[in-house]
């Protein structure tokens, strides 16, 4: 079973200038005359880490990482002005012209999945092949799942709680609710509103491995939620159903979509559709996984992927 490759540190990072106050985090390591790969991060405003650089083999690719605008090293954190989808879109082609780079593997999970898909509907032509995890497809049925009805169902107790910090009631519009707390002025109410949204995203992520230490909330850990609740409540910036209507300009791109089938966050349909859209991918269904990109059969998954495409694009 394939594991991580070892720890690597980057050979180049620099903060990428904007049209805007925003200063985009970017890092390469690895080879760098290797084949280029982009690592996306979910969220949104996750933020890269360390371990995101072992999915591939430092020999054979040419790494980048970015933090999207406003998370992990990217400045300043948790700014939502200028900070949307088509922004991200627009970074990661900038990142591309200034590393020179023709074409590169889009490597994206969850949200990062998400911008890795409608960069390559943009720019199909400078996409040389896909590795996507936990498929999200930021549809209304998928907020609804979240934030409406479904995984409530399974974990009643942690979404009862939601509901009190956010002030709703049942069959009220949660999101909206939320946004009314996390953004107002009583900063208790917000910390306690982002604590909550946190809390269940964790354990509808983590299931039963879940645990709230209950320590005192970051003071990132608001803006942190602020930038989430930001990309949600605007779906996205996206057209309704906008990914899988247009997956016709994808065809030719080798993709590999990767999905476990216990992931609560984006269920195991999203992948499905994406893949009913794109029958030359490749579909491999996890039968012990969740959402996340850890645990053995999800980090072999994904690092046999990364491995299958340095192979295919050598």
């Amino acid at each position: 079973m394939k594991s991580l490759y070892p720890e690597i540190s980057p050979f180049h990072a620099f903060l990428l200038e904007t049209e805007s106050c925003h200063r985009v985090y970017v890092e390469q390591s690895g080879n760098p005359a290797g084949i280029p790969v982009i690592f996306l991060h979910g969220g949104p405003c996750s933020g890269t880490k360390p371990d995101h650089r072992r999915f591939f083999d430092p020999e054979r690719y040419h790494i980048i990482l970015m933090d999207q605008r406003g998370c992990g090293q990217s400045l300043p954190f948790g700014e939502l002005d200028g900070n949307t989808t088509q922004d991200l879109l627009a970074d990661m082609e900038v990142i591309r012209e200034r590393l020179r780079i023709d074409s590169w593997l889009l490597f994206g999970g969850s949200w990062g999945g998400t911008l890795a898909l409608l960069y390559a509907q943009r720019y199909p032509q400078r996409v040389a092949a896909m590795i996507l995890r936990g498929v999200f497809l930021a549809r209304q049925t998928d907020m609804d799942w979240f934030l409406r009805d479904g995984v409530n169902r399974i974990y009643p107790q942690a979404w009862q709680a939601l509901l009190q910090a956010a002030a709703a009631e049942a069959g009220e519009d949660v999101l909206q609710k939320l946004c009314l707390a996390v953004f107002g002025n009583e900063e208790a109410v917000a910390k306690r509103g982002a604590r909550q949204w946190l809390a269940w995203g964790g354990q509808v992520a983590l299931g039963n491995e879940y645990r709230d230490d209950d320590q005192p909330l970051p003071e990132t850990a608001v803006k942190q939620v602020q930038m989430e609740l930001h990309y949600a409540r605007n779906a996205y910036f996206v057209a309704e159903n906008q990914i899988l209507r247009n997956c016709a300009v994808l065809q030719d791109i080798p993709a590999i979509i990767i999905h476990g089938q216990n992931d609560l966050t984006c269920p195991l349909e999203a992948g499905w559709r994406l893949h009913q859209a794109l029958p030359r991918a490749k579909f491999v269904v996890l039968p012990n996984a969740g959402h996340v990109a850890k645990g053995e059969e999800m980090i072999a998954a994904l690092v046999a992927a990364t491995d299958e495409m340095a192979m295919a694009l050598a």
